[in-house]
């Protein structure tokens, strides 16, 4: 594995797929996964096909921003970002978009074949996912380009998937993914508001209307803080009003860490400072996600147990 990754092409692709945002894939599939365990319908083989046709959607998502970023001169001025394979001309923009081509594709046949498994609800989650997927940077107009980002992601790597998630596993509809993804919601919009945040001045020069350059570098630090700090709140309202069991507060240890993200974000402006720190958020929406679902399950155990 370790020769493997040595290969130019196979890092190039590596790292277009920008890996280390994929937990926005696996933290909602893992609750959706805790959520029909608790319900007593969780269907093994659906989860593992969810799971796949997800990763495949956000791999194609990712790919289609890498080109169309590149076509829109918006890496330009980047000194600092996930993927940028194209403007390092390690990969060819042909290259890239037959590579999104293709990872949609795979991701939209296996959502096919669980929509013919399962129920219609699955049908319009999943359009709206390839459409955000399509939609995000290309097309007359790109949600990452009109201040639309965020709201896109909080949305469709939240709830959306969730729910999504949960639908095929347990082949039913519930309230409970969808309210209880509010706080993975939060965190993962994090995630690509940093993003923003450490590109600003970049995607400025470029009239990319991120919702940092609308909203300025000062109201985007309060923004930061909100997501972030707004993912640990609702889980605790969701606790509280007893939508996830008391277990799921083992995700309030990564609290520190988040604290001195938002420091962070809140005293730093030069891109090359703030890469690592986005690259840290992702991490922790991860981090904070996992503990989520770990503490889910245990609470699964317990009650199995008591």
């Amino acid at each position: 594995m370790t020769t493997l990754m040595q290969n130019p092409q196979v890092k190039a692709w590596y790292s277009a797929a920008r890996p280390r945002t994929l937990t926005a894939t696996y933290v909602p599939l893992g609750m959706a996964a805790a959520i029909a365990l608790e319900d007593g319908r969780f269907n093994g083989l659906h989860f593992v096909l969810a799971l796949i046709g997800a990763l495949f959607l956000q791999v194609g998502a990712n790919l289609v921003n890498e080109y169309f970023d590149f076509k829109r001169g918006a890496d330009e001025l980047k000194v600092a970002g996930q993927g940028m394979t194209i403007k390092n001309k390690v990969l060819e923009p042909n290259q890239v978009l037959a590579g999104a081509i293709v990872t949609v594709l795979m991701g939209v046949a296996i959502g096919l074949f669980l929509l013919f498994r399962t129920g219609p609800l699955l049908f319009w989650i999943g359009l709206g996912g390839v459409l955000v997927v399509v939609t995000y940077t290309a097309g007359p107009f790109p949600l990452a380009y009109n201040g639309l980002g965020e709201a896109a992601v909080g949305i469709f790597m939240g709830p959306a998937m969730v729910l999504g998630g949960y639908f095929v596993t347990a082949e039913q509809f519930d309230w409970t993914p969808v309210l209880a993804a509010i706080p993975i919601s939060l965190t993962v919009a994090a995630i690509l508001h940093a993003n923003n945040m450490r590109d600003l001045e970049a995607d400025r020069a470029v009239n990319k209307r991120t919702l940092a350059v609308l909203l300025g570098r000062e109201r985007g630090k309060v923004e930061y803080l909100v997501l972030v700090a707004g993912g640990y709140i609702a889980l605790v309202v969701l606790v509280l009003l007893r939508v996830m069991p008391p277990t799921t507060l083992a995700a309030l240890v990564t609290l520190p860490e988040a604290w001195r993200l938002i420091r962070i974000f809140r005293t730093e402006e030069d891109p090359a400072k703030l890469h690592p720190a986005q690259g840290r958020t992702a991490k922790l929406h991860g981090q904070f996600g996992l503990l989520i679902v770990i503490g889910w399950l245990v609470w699964l155990g317990l009650t199995a147990l008591l």
